[in-house]
């Protein structure tokens, strides 16, 4: 029977090892990204709802949703938490599985519709995954290195839900969790050899998604050419590239982009760096990055300095998430990467999004309450 660590070695909070200067990014990200998404969504909300606030004001009680839920993460027991993983990975999968039989937007199923909202199960399955491989790897730990089995077995339950994403079809956030499925895997101790089994693994199943859904190979070739196709598929990213550049050194000013003229689609949401990039120029775009980069180093020293081996694991896999997607959502809009439907992390408009954002900060905070030392 699995033993589960007593309640007092997990309730031990110690605010002198919270991370007040991480807490304090995480908020004035939230103010910031609220008063960037009004700036960017004003125009299209008013033409669209007339209210230049409709966006921001859905945006700001979603965000105040997510605060609360990092709140409560924040003083919860993740260790007695770790008791209830199986249930809450076979739930994600129903969810993934009930999604796709819902009422396709824009073509996709990636939705339940709940009356006040759109619920995206995917973002429920990023902080799923990240608890499943720290509790796995962490009752595991001594034999990773025995047998391959203990390899395999994570990697094929995490693969049933990235499939279901996938059928949604959804090929941004697959790529996103097997990335951070490797990473987490990697800092849990496996090898470099066995690590790229899955990724060869993965090659042919890309190419089976490219003939399946002959679109996809049209972008990715409008993306290795965006030049020849300015006009029809890589319209998204030549308006977005345009932005990045018309911001020059310091930008155009707060609130005087001119692509947000309903020239660049899906603007507020996965496209809302170029805007930034536009208004404050490259010396905005490199706070954010900076910002980004500071977020990683404080939870990774969160990690390192957690109360035991799972800790350190959910707290590494909470970061590299938000960091990871951050920079797929940035390298995606600077033509990096092929166009994927990425949100960036606090920016990016989307109730399940920001609130699943404050969730994983929450872990990370969570962490840093229980930690043997300060940073």
């Amino acid at each position: 029977m699995k033993k589960t660590p007593p309640p007092s070695k997990t309730l031990n909070f110690n605010f002198k090892f919270f991370d007040y200067a991480l807490f304090t990014v995480i908020v004035t990200l939230i103010l910031v990204s609220l008063t960037m998404l009004y700036s960017v969504s004003s125009i299209q909300a008013l033409n669209k709802y007339q209210s230049s606030v409709y966006f921001l004001k859905k945006q700001v009680l979603w965000s105040f949703a997510g605060f609360i839920a990092m709140i409560v993460v924040i003083f919860t027991d993740l260790e007695r938490l770790r008791e209830y993983i199986p249930f809450m990975v076979l739930g994600t999968a129903f969810l993934l599985l009930v999604t796709l039989f819902m009422p396709a937007v824009r073509h996709v199923h990636r939705w339940i519709p709940l009356g006040f909202m759109r619920f995206q199960t995917s973002e429920l399955a990023k902080i799923i995954v990240v608890l499943f491989i720290a509790d796995y790897f962490d009752r595991n730990f001594s034999k990773i290195a025995a047998s391959l089995k203990y390899i395999v077995k994570p990697f094929l339950i995490v693969s049933v839900l990235l499939v279901l994403i996938a059928l949604e079809p959804d090929l941004g956030t697959p790529a996103l969790l097997f990335a951070i499925t490797l990473s987490m895997m990697y800092v849990s101790g496996v090898k470099l050899k066995y690590l790229l089994m899955p990724v060869l693994l993965a090659i042919p199943v890309f190419i089976i998604e490219l003939i399946r859904h002959p679109y996809r190979l049209v972008r990715l070739r409008s993306w290795l050419s965006p030049l020849d196709h300015m006009k029809d598929e890589t319209y998204q990213l030549s308006q977005s590239l345009i932005a990045i550049g018309s911001g020059g050194w310091f930008g155009v000013g707060f609130g005087a982009s001119n692509i947000k003229l309903s020239y660049l689609p899906e603007l507020h949401t996965d496209f809302i760096f170029p805007i930034m990039a536009e208004e404050f120029g490259l010396a905005g775009a490199m706070v954010i990055i900076g910002v980004f980069l500071f977020f990683l180093f404080r939870g990774l020293s969160i990690a390192k300095h957690a109360r035991s081996h799972y800790l350190s694991l959910v707290a590494a896999g909470a970061t590299l998430l938000i960091v990871f997607q951050a920079f797929f959502n940035i390298a995606m809009t600077a033509g990096l990467i092929p166009t994927k439907g990425l949100p960036l992390p606090f920016f990016s408009y989307g109730g399940t999004s920001i609130m699943t954002t404050l969730i994983l900060c929450g872990l990370i905070l969570n962490i840093s309450l229980r930690r043997k030392t300060t940073v």
